[in-house]
């Protein structure tokens, strides 16, 4: 199960450098079913990991000049202050024990995964559909209003701050449609949102929980070894061929997830 467990983290960054994104969506599962991490203190975990994975494909992605710094600073402005607010003051308010439906008691373990479930959900939809209307029409006939970038960014910086998650399958179809970014730098400037965000973002967990640095290096370690392993194999495979079949696979687990958290336990 410990070797799983790892070649699990590895193919966090694998998915990252073959299709750009989704394998953030990964950590907080592996975090919690494979090496047994709370549920809270894996989505804390998981914004560092996915915050140094994205950076070191942000990186990669400037060589190439598929990245709009500008861009990135811009519109994760809003996003990247929502998540360091929501994990620096509003995660520790929110209480452990929820509510009950009936005598099934929620708690926040119970919920954070559930949240998590459908996010998982979502993301899967957006990697399974068609996205070639994306690539062919880039640019839309009118660009969105700041308001709107500002709505999108803290809506997704709200996503992330919860649950943990880079939210590049939100990120990605954001700045193609409403910035008007080619899908090659879309993917390039999202890594960046991501990292900036999930970094950050984790500072306003400094404090909060006892973190075990030496295991948190280790799996992103791993994680980054698996971005740049992703990075050598998109240029013989397609990732855009593997992004469907990873979709269904992101879909089961989201569906397992919620089976286990509202039936099994």
């Amino acid at each position: 199960m410990e070797i799983f467990a790892y070649f699990a983290s590895a193919l966090i960054g694998i998915s990252l450098g073959l299709i750009g994104g989704g394998g953030s969506i990964l950590t907080v599962p592996v975090m919690v079913y494979l090496f047994g991490v709370s549920p809270l203190l894996a989505t804390s975990y998981s914004l560092f990991i996915v915050g140094s994975t994205s950076l070191v494909g942000a990186i990669q992605n400037f060589r190439n000049g598929f990245v709009k710094v500008k861009t990135a600073l811009m519109f994760g402005a809003a996003s990247i202050s929502t998540v360091f607010l929501t994990r620096k003051f509003l995660i520790p308010s929110i209480p452990k024990h929820l509510f009950y439906i009936g005598s099934f008691e929620v708690t926040e373990n119970i919920m954070t995964m559930v949240l998590f479930a459908i996010l998982m959900l979502t993301a899967a939809v957006a990697m399974i559909r068609d996205n070639d209307s994306l690539e062919k029409e880039p640019v839309p006939a009118k660009p969105a209003g700041l308001f709107t970038l500002l709505l999108y960014g803290v809506a997704i910086g709200l996503a992330t701050g919860l649950l943990g998650a880079g939210g590049g399958f939100l990120l990605i179809p954001t700045l193609v449609l409403l910035v008007g970014l080619p899908m090659k730098e879309a993917v390039g400037t999202s890594l960046l949102i991501i990292a900036l965000n999930s970094l950050i973002g984790f500072t306003g967990d400094l404090g909060h929980f006892t973190i075990n640095w030496f295991f948190l290096l280790k799996i992103t370690g791993i994680a980054i070894a698996g971005i740049i392993i992703g990075g050598l194999i998109n240029k013989k495979i397609p990732g855009a061929s593997l992004k469907k079949g990873f979709g269904w696979f992101v879909m089961l687990m989201g569906l397992y997830i919620l089976t286990k958290e509202l039936f099994l336990n």
